[in-house]
């Protein structure tokens, strides 16, 4: 049995409830490409669940149209923003402990002040991306 630090080897929870240590992370969207190849025979079943801390907005909007993302606060404060089809913002406060689900094809980013931490449980197949 090995301890590993979820901020550099992510897991993929996968079919069979398999849960699979991944490579270390890089941030890169090559990591993320890889990772899709790696998780492809689960198909949208499958879920990586990943760990950063942020000290800045994030600089970019996001979505996955494969199913739900669950964004769960651990440290610090963070202000969730939802983009919903009709083109309305939905603003939401994070606190530790509190979770939010960005759900399919909702656009999404972040801002915090000073420090925050959260894990992420993606369904993360064809996420895509676009400038803030």
């Amino acid at each position: 049995m090995t301890a590993y630090p979820l901020d550099v080897r992510p897991v993929h929870l996968g079919l069979g409830a398999k849960a699979i240590v991944q490579p270390e992370m890089t941030g890169d969207m090559a990591w993320y490409a890889e990772y899709e190849r790696r998780a492809a025979a689960d198909g949208i079943e499958g879920r990586l669940v990943t760990q950063f801390s942020f000290d800045a907005p994030w600089t970019m909007w996001e979505m996955h149209p494969a199913g739900d993302e669950m964004v769960l606060c651990t440290a610090g404060r963070m202000t969730l923003h939802q983009e919903q089809a009709d083109g309305t913002v939905t603003t939401l406060e994070l606190g530790p402990g509190d979770y939010a689900i960005n759900p399919p094809g909702v656009w999404h980013t972040a801002d915090v002040e000073g420090t925050a931490t959260a894990v992420f449980i993606t369904a993360g197949a064809g996420t895509q991306h676009r400038a803030r």
